[in-house]
């Protein structure tokens, strides 16, 4: 089992900076990968980012990438999305996310809402 709290969201203004944080704990030994995803209503999950576990290797969405950086300091339990330039288009709940194999996650945090003013 793996919990997931993340914290960090709040509105910004268009072109700013953000800082999301996602701590985990648990059997997080036995993860693959950690990642980030976004959702507004009426549509579907997005897949923003994600980082494995033990080699650090990271992933973007096209719409975020040049702006957006993932990363787990020191190998350590906190993942963070670190979000730049910010658009309108940003706007969504982000929810951290946490894979036991390639291709999937397995839990999920309660997300943290990203508001950016135009």
């Amino acid at each position: 089992q793996v919990q997931l709290v993340e914290s960090g969201g709040g509105l910004v203004q268009a072109g700013g900076s953000l800082r999301l944080s996602c701590a985990a704990s648990g059997r997080t030994f036995s993860l693959y990968a950690m990642g980030w995803f976004r959702q507004t209503p009426g549509k579907e999950r997005e897949f923003v980012a994600k980082i494995t576990w033990r080699g650090g290797s990271t992933y973007y969405a096209d719409s975020v990438k040049g702006r957006f950086t993932i990363s787990r300091p020191n190998a350590g339990n906190t993942v963070y999305l670190q979000m730049n330039s910010l658009k309108s288009e940003d706007t969504a709940v982000y929810y951290c996310a946490a894979g036991l194999q390639i291709g999937n996650f397995d839990y999920w945090g309660q997300g943290t809402q990203v508001i950016i003013a135009s």
